[in-house]
């Protein structure tokens, strides 16, 4: 039996990253999302995936790549199917694209396998038995005010937020850090329309860390056209779903999700769709389901998402930051005054939040210490308007010692990063939940009222204060 041929069409019309490819064929026109390849005068393979059909037999298409070259009439021939990208434990350390490609001069990628980028969500769920029934599992990440205030409970998705240089970075690579070696987990790093700068210097930092073998790369960056930063977040979730299938627990991350929101509303604008009242794609909401929904747990391995979000203009009521936030579990908030102040990690408790702080889930325990620590925390914040008018002494002296164990509390809050050694000196702390709980009723309780409060910077566990 003759092999069946691949559908081959022919470039009419090439407009930036918008493609139009005719076929001439009856029939012969690809299905939407399938993959098309042309390549161009220079040699290089292009990508195409089939958005829209035209009259004609036309197909108009997005480009993964730099239309650069690509002639009128150059062949174009169909794959049969929607992208698809190798997947296998030959990808940790390595740097791929939204197409599957390497791009770290590391020679070429050869697996035995190979998995499609788009998946229908609704099938997700079809299998009732492989999904965790009646459980929540939290993973601990061994820092402090993480533990405490928010609790990573795996299969949900945390949203980091934050501007320049208040250690995001940081806080990434710790968290990264603890979870390989404490968990024996496996993480996936997948850049959407960021700075090259950042995720070159990213992947140097891990290979001074040694983290490289079990760390996974997708890169989709701001010099790349909006097809490959739309992309390149499905390629990082499917990565992450061959982790989590060989029973894993994946840590993935996403720098930066609003900028992967921003490429779909950039495609959208280039085929022509009418916007919506407030400028974005019309298809925004289903677009970010069709992300978010595929980072979720189930028996043997879970994907527990950590995405960075940027604000546009500080403004929370955007309605791409609002469909983002409508997803997650937690949100937290990097304070510029806390970093000022040298409070690492400089989050700021009062105006993140998290939905995983529940007795139901962590404890009625962890939930009434989390409470007593808040309620001190939102009171010093007023103290602190009012001590620099009046003066500490003439404060009653309820709020004295409210004022003195919140300062402790906050102080007990930083923490010394394994990753960050080479920076502070100090060796890297981390420290179980257990021991957060009990440095913090302890300071909350006044049994450690007696103790200077430069004592409780910068340690791991409270005996350390002691010392």
């Amino acid at each position: 039996m003759a092999k069946p041929t691949k559908k081959k069409g022919f470039v009419i019309r090439a407009q930036g990253p918008v493609v139009d490819v005719k076929f001439p064929e009856t029939g012969s026109l690809p299905s939407l999302s399938e993959a098309l390849r042309a390549e161009t005068f220079d040699g290089r393979t292009i990508i195409l995936q089939v958005c829209e059909h035209l009259d004609d037999g036309v197909a108009r298409c997005i480009s993964l790549g730099s239309t650069l070259n690509l002639r009128r009439n150059t062949e174009v021939y169909a794959d049969g199917a929607s992208l698809s990208i190798p997947v296998g434990k030959e990808l940790f350390g390595r740097i791929i694209n939204a197409a599957g490609d390497p791009i770290d001069s590391k020679g070429g990628i050869t697996t035995a396998r190979r998995a499609t980028v788009a998946k229908d969500i609704s099938k997700l769920y079809m299998n009732p038995d492989r999904l965790i029934k009646g459980q929540i599992k939290i993973l601990e990440t061994g820092i402090k005010i993480i533990d405490l205030l928010f609790p990573l409970v795996k299969g949900s998705k945390t949203g980091l937020i934050g501007g320049a240089g208040l250690g995001k970075t940081v806080l990434i690579l710790e968290l990264i850090h603890n979870t390989i070696t404490k968990h024996e987990g496996a993480c996936v790093f997948t850049g959407a329309g960021e700075r090259i700068r950042e995720g070159n210097e990213l992947f140097f930092e891990f290979q001074k860390q040694h983290m490289l073998d079990k760390i996974m790369f997708a890169f989709g960056q701001m010099n790349e056209p909006p097809g490959a930063k739309f992309n390149v977040a499905f390629t990082g979730i499917t990565l992450a779903e061959y982790l989590q299938d060989q029973n894993t627990e994946v840590l993935f991350f996403i720098d930066n999700v609003y900028r992967f929101v921003q490429a779909g509303s950039e495609i959208s604008t280039l085929l022509g769709r009418v916007p919506s009242e407030t400028g974005y794609q019309p298809t925004l909401a289903s677009e970010v389901s069709d992300f978010q929904e595929r980072i979720r747990s189930r028996e043997g391995g879970s994907i527990t998402a950590i995405e960075t979000v940027y604000v546009p203009a500080d403004d929370l009521t955007d309605p791409a930051v609002v469909t983002i936030f409508s997803y997650l579990n937690s949100i937290i908030v990097l304070s510029r005054e806390r970093s000022q102040l040298k409070l690492h990690p400089a989050i700021d408790p009062l105006l993140s939040s998290c939905s995983n702080l529940d007795p139901a889930i962590v404890g009625r325990e962890h939930f009434a210490i989390t409470q007593s620590v808040m309620k001190m925390l939102a009171k010093y914040k007023e103290l602190k308007k009012i001590v620099p008018v009046v003066g500490l002494e003439e404060l009653s002296s309820a709020d004295k010692i409210t004022y003195a164990r919140a300062r402790k509390l906050e102080n007990f809050l930083t923490q010394p990063f394994s990753v960050a050694e080479i920076y502070t000196g100090k060796k890297g702390a981390y420290v179980p939940l257990a021991d957060t709980l009990e440095g913090c009723e302890m300071i909350i309780m006044g049994k450690m009222d007696d103790v200077p409060e430069e004592k409780f910077y910068f340690i791991g566990k409270i005996e350390e204060a002691l010392k």
